[in-house]
């Protein structure tokens, strides 16, 4: 999506204008400026293993994300919610709340967060869980808005796929104002992206 909001606003990968607006900030939801007049998103990418990642590390927009929004551990969490809940990803959650942070210090006026994840997954449902919890103890007024792609049995790449999404429905239904809910089996009857397969792996917090 991020390809998307840079062609919107004439914003080419390395971060610098292609043709620079005369009077529109609107691109500043979505965006930062830095003091090299580049311009990042205000965004974090979380996954528990570093495969999916590293594929924008090393893309097209690798320029366009500062290193420290990318945030990958060794191990991932097998699919299990448990894993991604409890143990492994409280290793990372420290991190990512500290570079959420970072963020929002940037902001003029903070009015909420866009959380993009899969129910599937064991990052997806177990880690997010465990970060919408956390966002809701420190930023306890700002609005949470859920983008979440639900499995379906038809593409289903883990047998365990249905307790991961119950398990993160009951967790996150007290910490979302609003979920957005995408199939998906759908998604890869219309694809989207080169690397959609990898897409429930890992989850993305966008800042408004």
């Amino acid at each position: 999506c991020w390809e998307l909001f840079c062609l919107e606003h004439s914003i080419q990968p390395d971060g610098t204008f292609s043709d620079p607006p005369s009077n529109d900030d609107s691109f500043a939801t979505f965006f930062r400026e830095t003091s090299t007049r580049k311009y990042v998103p205000r965004a974090i990418m979380v996954d528990l293993e570093p495969t999916v990642v590293d594929e924008v590390r090393t893309g097209t927009y690798r320029q366009l994300f500062h290193p420290e929004q990318l945030i990958t551990g060794k191990e991932d969490a097998a699919n299990n919610y448990a894993r991604g809940h409890y143990s492994i990803g409280k290793d990372k959650i420290d991190m990512a709340l500290d570079r959420i942070r970072k963020l929002a210090d940037a902001c003029s006026g903070l009015q909420g967060f866009l959380i993009f994840h899969s129910f599937g997954g064991g990052t997806g449902s177990g880690f997010t869980s465990l970060l919408m919890e956390r966002l809701s103890v420190d930023y306890g007024k700002k609005s949470k808005l859920e983008f979440a792609i639900y499995p379906a049995p038809q593409v289903s790449t883990a047998v365990v796929e249905p307790y991961n999404s119950i398990l993160t429905t009951h967790t996150t239904l007290e910490h979302s104002d609003c979920a957005f809910m995408v199939d998906n089996e759908y998604l890869h009857e219309q694809p989207l992206s080169p690397v959609l397969s990898s897409i429930s792996t890992h989850f993305c917090v966008f800042l408004l």
